[in-house]
């Protein structure tokens, strides 16, 4: 759902990674011990001044699914391919290689900082075409040896409706 619609909203796709057990100070040759599974992580994204961080967590703007592929079926997820469309129109098209920090990097880097738990999930980094969405739109994410979902866009939730 959009909730500020005065605004520009762009979509994301990215690997989740799901952590599978307690990881603090992981090195990056343990960290796929660290993972419980992945799936397609759709990153929804108001532009404007806020902090980053604060503009990616908004109500209903991280869609994961369309379920979890465990670590066991998925054991190197450095190959996988990325496409987004949205209408049908292809925005998203990548492929995992090309990731700025893999996924074992990535677990590595963040665990420097934080304490990870089961059930958190790292979100990899979106490629290139990153683009706005609106109400009405219908995002098509894949990833390959994860799956497919749909996620239609809907328009900001008018107060006390549901």
């Amino acid at each position: 759902m959009i909730r500020h619609p005065d605004r520009r909203t762009d979509h994301e796709i990215e690997l989740a990674v799901v952590i599978g057990k307690k990881a603090d100070r992981v090195e990056w040759h343990q960290a796929f011990d660290y993972v419980a599974g992945y799936c397609i992580g759709l990153d929804i994204t108001v532009r404007g001044p806020e902090e980053r961080s604060l503009r990616k967590s908004v109500d209903t703007y991280t869609v994961l699914g369309p379920w979890l592929v465990t670590a066991d079926e998925l054991v190197d997820p450095s190959q996988l391919s990325l496409k987004l469309s949205v209408n049908g129109q292809v925005r998203q098209n990548a492929n995992t290689r090309d990731l700025i920090i893999d996924v074992p990097g990535l677990i590595a880097f963040a665990t420097r900082f934080y304490t990870l738990m089961p059930g958190d999930v790292l979100l990899t980094g979106t490629p290139e075409g990153v683009g706005p969405i609106k109400p009405g739109d219908v995002i098509r994410s894949e990833i390959s040896r994860i799956g497919a979902m749909t996620t239609s866009v809907q328009g900001e939730l008018i107060s006390g409706q549901r």
